[in-house]
């Protein structure tokens, strides 16, 4: 299957307007983390941006799998509309907060409040794709090609969100990368939520299950080491651009750009190997192309390593999401993705949290040293774990889940 059918086939699912509106729906989700640390560091000081932002993170972290587990229970449109009409009146409180300049706590009472109420639209929008290629008689095809599709959105939308508060940062106000993104989230979220692809709440009977289980939690663990990578490489990048956050978003989206070409070029053949050797494989060239950040020393040389470490993020990530399906209960494929969102971000703060103090008492190459030791750890898990034998190719849909799907 060449990319361009492998697209046409995915688009066929659902048609053209999904992918645009998820994409502008969690576009929110990749404004508010830099927003709000480039928002309160301007206002009150890097302190309190970073405290503030860390629980922006924090909250979504724990929101996300509750969220997951209402969408599964009671549909999608009704928690997405509610979350994201909650998310953006309290981003836009936290904006009201900072700029009236109230106390620290209401600010990290609102972006707790605001990361916590995020729609999870990545996570939900994954289960979408999966449950409208269930109803087809060819979607063991089109499930491969559709994750591998949705990644390419959710990497453009994380080029695009910390470009998108820069610019606005600039020339308009500190405050404007949160206010666009409250809107967008009020509009797209809405839109996102009714859309008629959004699945109905699954039968009890079906949403029955232990959702946890040891292979999904392999899977958690393995998105816990790439959120490491990601924040730990992150730091590293920061450092490096001396606090430019202009600078430091433009090297770091080279990773964005790699994996979004790297997901389009995997649509093509994501058939042709079993999803647990392409994790391997994948996580093995990533931990092999992080060793590249050891030896860079300024901007230009970031920009070329986290781009080449891109180009392994997409294939490991979709191959994740994709063998979700396997081990997850039917009707809780939601909660399970989301759990796997969750982990991204919690490996994120925990690699912020750590790369700090090191970054301070050793310069950048401790970050990236960090970011090393993750992909390691990740490799070795992977290749210990992640097997045929724990991951055995899904079955077909049972009938009410398709039904739901339809619906």
């Amino acid at each position: 299957m060449s990319a361009r059918s492998a697209v046409h086939g995915v688009v066929r699912l659902a048609g053209p307007r999904l992918p645009l509106v998820s994409f502008l729906a969690r576009l929110p989700a990749a404004l508010c983390p830099t927003g709000t640390l480039l928002m309160v560091t301007a206002l009150d000081g890097v302190g309190r941006g970073g405290v503030v932002a860390g629980l922006l993170w924090g909250g979504q972290a724990m929101g996300g799998p509750l969220l997951g587990r209402l969408a599964d229970r009671r549909g999608h449109r009704p928690v997405i509309l509610a979350a994201s009409l909650a998310n953006a009146l309290l981003t836009a409180a936290l904006v009201v907060a900072s700029v009236a300049g109230l106390a620290p706590a209401v600010q990290a009472g609102c972006a707790a409040l605001a990361g916590f109420t995020v729609p999870q639209i990545g996570p939900l929008s994954r289960t979408r794709w999966i449950a409208l290629a269930g109803g087809r008689r060819d979607g063991h095809q089109l499930v491969g090609p559709a994750l591998a599709f949705d990644a390419v959105v959710d990497e453009t939308s994380f080029v695009a969100g910390p470009a998108l508060v820069g610019v606005l940062a600039w020339a308009v106000h500190p405050a404007a990368g949160l206010v666009c993104a409250a809107a967008l989230m009020a509009l797209f979220g809405t839109v996102f939520a009714l859309h008629p692809t959004a699945p109905a709440a699954v039968a009890r009977a079906v949403a029955a299950g232990r959702v946890l289980s040891g292979p999904l939690l392999v899977l958690i663990a393995v998105t816990v080491l790439q959120g490491v990578v990601f924040g730990a490489a992150n730091t590293g990048v920061q450092y490096l651009a001396r606090g430019d956050a202009g600078v430091g978003g433009l090297v770091w989206s080279a990773m964005g750009v790699s994996s979004a070409a790297a997901g389009v070029v995997l649509a093509s053949f994501a058939e042709r190997f079993d999803l647990t050797a392409r994790l391997r494989t994948a996580v093995a060239a990533q931990a092999v192309l992080l060793l590249g950040l050891l030896p860079v020393g300024g901007v230009a040389g970031a920009a070329v390593a986290v781009g080449a470490v891109g180009f392994a993020v997409a294939p490991a990530l979709i191959a994740v999401f994709g063998l979700v399906e396997r081990v997850a209960p039917a009707g809780r494929m939601a909660e399970a993705m989301t759990l796997l969102g969750s982990g991204l971000i919690a490996g994120q703060g925990l690699a912020v949290t750590g790369a700090g103090p090191l970054v301070g008492a050793y310069g950048h190459l401790a970050a990236f040293a960090l970011a090393c030791a993750a992909g390691a750890l990740a490799l070795l898990l992977a290749l210990a774990l992640v097997r045929l034998r724990r991951f055995p190719p899904a079955r077909p849909a049972p009938a009410p889940l398709a039904a739901a799907a339809a619906s």
